[in-house]
């Protein structure tokens, strides 16, 4: 008798576990969104940047007075928002806003600019700067990685501007994917900081480039020295971040890499020995603060808020049952947002560019 109760159970718990399930997937959190009200609010930030030549940071070597130049000499195609990577992915907002949004309302002035600054003769310039003997290291990783990621953007544009755009950047985005190539191998070690030099960051776009554009070389490359460089690493100490000028989460990041890397179950075995406390339902993290916007450093802060959330929606989109991850996601978004736009250029230069990064994923 004791047995034909317990086994009448059964069906019932399962039931119950089944709809337990179900209730947990409908309310499952959703990933913040780029709305058509804040893409008009953050377009404006790129846009007027892309053209404001001073104050910059050129960070060049210099080999001789014929090198001491204005930054529009030097780099025709990418002079603005304060220094040649935040140009770049100023540059990549821009298509990224007007893909999403088409119907937005100064989109002619969007493609003008960036037609006017993605032209043959301009991106000739950028070669030239490149091709100088001081410059093989120019921007190395981070400046490529974003050189590609707005040739990708270009790439998956359907308009007609941007295939006179693709034709124009082609010879950019193929030098820099040819020094990748080089330089990847040479890497002995990883390079594990929340800045400019984050080897995992570059990666994740490289890869992400490559994989678009069917570049399966130098995807081959990056798959081959992220396995090499993560695939043994355990336990990482997530709560050591973030550093004081962060914006970028070497844990997350690192994550974000191999989920694209690897099969998902063995993405899977991978995340729980790296980051074992990642998969509680219980799992919390607060959000960075920032002391101080008019400081260009203190202010990464808020670019790693947005940061970890689109490594964050990664994993969740990678393994759904880590959705809880969303809902921290959400609250890293919302709690830098609305001081994007607050008039500080040391964060407006290139803030809007990772903040699209984590609506757009």
């Amino acid at each position: 008798m004791r047995n034909l109760i317990f086994f009448g159970l059964i069906p019932i718990l399962l039931a119950c576990k089944a709809e337990e399930k179900s209730t947990r997937e409908e309310i499952q959190p959703i990933p913040l969104q780029l709305s058509y009200s804040e893409a008009k609010r953050l377009v404006t930030l790129p846009l007027e940047c892309i053209d404001t030549e001073y104050p910059n940071k050129l960070n060049q070597v210099i080999g001789g007075t014929e090198d001491l130049r204005a930054p529009e000499a030097l780099h025709p195609a990418f002079y603005g928002c304060f220094d040649w990577h935040s140009a770049v992915h100023g540059h990549w907002s821009l298509v990224r806003i007007v893909k999403a949004h088409p119907e937005i309302s100064f989109a002619d002035s969007i493609i003008n600019g960036l037609f006017h600054h993605i032209s043959e003769e301009n991106i000739r310039g950028e070669l030239d700067y490149f091709g100088h003997k001081y410059s093989y290291g120019f921007e190395r990783m981070y400046g490529w990685a974003w050189l590609l990621k707005l040739a990708e953007e270009i790439h998956t544009w359907d308009h007609p501007t941007a295939r006179i755009m693709e034709k124009n950047i082609a010879p950019l985005s193929a030098l820099i994917a040819e020094r990748v190539k080089e330089f990847l191998p040479k890497l002995h070690y990883p390079i594990r900081v929340g800045t400019h030099t984050n080897t995992a960051f570059a990666m994740t776009m490289i890869y992400d480039y490559a994989d678009a554009v069917g570049d399966s070389e130098l995807k081959e490359v990056v798959v081959q020295r992220a396995k090499d460089y993560f695939m043994d690493d355990k336990d990482c100490p997530l709560t050591w971040e973030p550093s004081g000028h962060d914006f970028l989460s070497p844990c997350l990041e690192e994550a974000d890499i191999m989920r694209r890397v690897l099969p998902k179950k063995e993405f899977k075995v991978w995340l729980t020995n790296f980051l074992p406390n990642l998969s509680n339902e219980m799992f919390s993290m607060e959000p960075g603060v920032v002391s101080d916007r008019r400081d260009g450093h203190l202010v990464h802060l808020d670019g790693l808020n947005y940061s970890r959330a689109w490594c964050l929606f990664g994993i969740a989109e990678t393994l759904p049952e880590y959705g809880h991850l969303i809902t921290i996601a959400n609250t890293h978004i919302e709690h830098s947002l609305p001081s994007l736009t607050d008039g500080y250029y040391e964060g407006g230069h290139w803030l809007a560019s990772f903040a699209l990064l984590a609506l757009s994923e």
